[in-house]
């Protein structure tokens, strides 16, 4: 029987141990370094150039305008690059692509 109860008292934790381990793990909390808190700067929000200027139709014959639009590795920039409403990105994304059909503007990059 003495067996059995040694074995039975060695599985279970004592309740020594648990609150010391406990009270070295909120040691531990206490003793680490807070992190500085970073701060958001508070950025202009962009706003959409053909709704400024009114600029009512996208025309894809347009190449210089068009550039601005484009990224040096010919890819469509997306809208939290440019700033674009949704309407218009996607209007601006329709010429483009057929600008490149057209060849008017690089469907890839020129440079090896």
């Amino acid at each position: 029987m003495a067996d059995t109860e040694n074995k039975a008292g060695s599985e279970t934790p004592s309740i020594e141990n648990t609150e010391s381990s406990a009270g070295a793990a909120e040691a531990r909390v206490e003793n680490k370094p807070e992190r500085p808190f970073f701060r958001r700067t508070l950025r202009k929000k962009k706003q959409c150039f053909f709704c400024i200027d009114k600029i009512t139709k996208i025309d894809y014959k347009e190449g210089m305008r068009l550039r601005k639009y484009i990224s040096e590795r010919a890819k469509i920039l997306p809208r939290r690059a440019t700033g674009m409403c949704a309407y218009h990105q996607r209007v601006l994304a329709t010429a483009i692509k057929r600008a490149r059909i057209l060849a008017l503007i690089p469907c890839t990059n020129t440079k090896n």
